[in-house]
C-alpha cells in the first residue's frame, strides 16, 4: 500500500508490534532482554478526543471534558498558555475513586516537541502508576 501521508511516519518490525501490542508474547518469544532500545514513551490521540499516554508497558487513558468557561488554558505539559480551542481539560481514572485532571493541547505532537522528553516524563510521573480497580469502582 502505497499511502503519500504515511512515508512520514516510522515503520515498525513485527517484533516492535509484538512488543507494544503484547507484551506477554513477546517477553515468551524474545525473552526479557530488550536490548539497548528506551521505553516508549508519547502521547498520542486515539478516538472521540481521547489521548492516549505510553510510558513502557503501562497505558493511560485521558478523557476530554466540556469546555465550562471561556478563558486561556495553561498547557500541564509544553508550559504554554493556549486558547480554549488549542486546549482541553482532560481527566484520567489513576485508581478506584481517583482521578486526575490535566490541561494539555489539543495538537499533541507540536506539544510534545516543546516539551521534550524531560516534560513528557515528568508527566509519566504524576499519572503512573495506575492502580488495578474493579468495575464497579470507578
Amino acid at each position: 500500500m502505497n499511502d503519500p501521508q504515511r512515508k512520514d511516519q516510522e515503520s515498525h518490525s513485527v517484533q516492535d508490534l509484538l512488543r507494544e501490542l503484547f507484551p506477554e508474547t513477546h517477553r515468551e518469544l524474545f525473552g526479557t532482554a530488550t536490548g539497548d532500545a528506551p521505553p516508549t514513551l508519547g502521547l498520542y490521540p486515539v478516538a472521540d478526543g481521547r489521548l492516549a499516554l505510553v510510558h513502557g508497558d503501562q497505558l493511560a487513558e485521558f478523557t476530554p471534558l466540556d469546555p465550562k468557561h471561556r478563558g486561556a488554558l495553561h498547557c500541564d505539559l509544553c508550559h504554554h498558555t493556549r486558547s480554549r480551542t488549542e486546549a482541553s481539560v482532560y481527566r484520567v481514572h489513576v485508581a478506584a475513586r481517583r482521578t486526575r485532571y490535566v490541561t494539555l493541547c489539543t495538537h499533541t505532537a507540536p506539544c510534545q516537541g516543546r516539551a521534550g522528553e524531560r516534560g513528557l516524563l515528568a508527566l509519566a510521573e504524576r499519572i503512573f502508576p495506575i492502580e488495578p480497580y474493579g468495575p464497579g469502582e470507578r
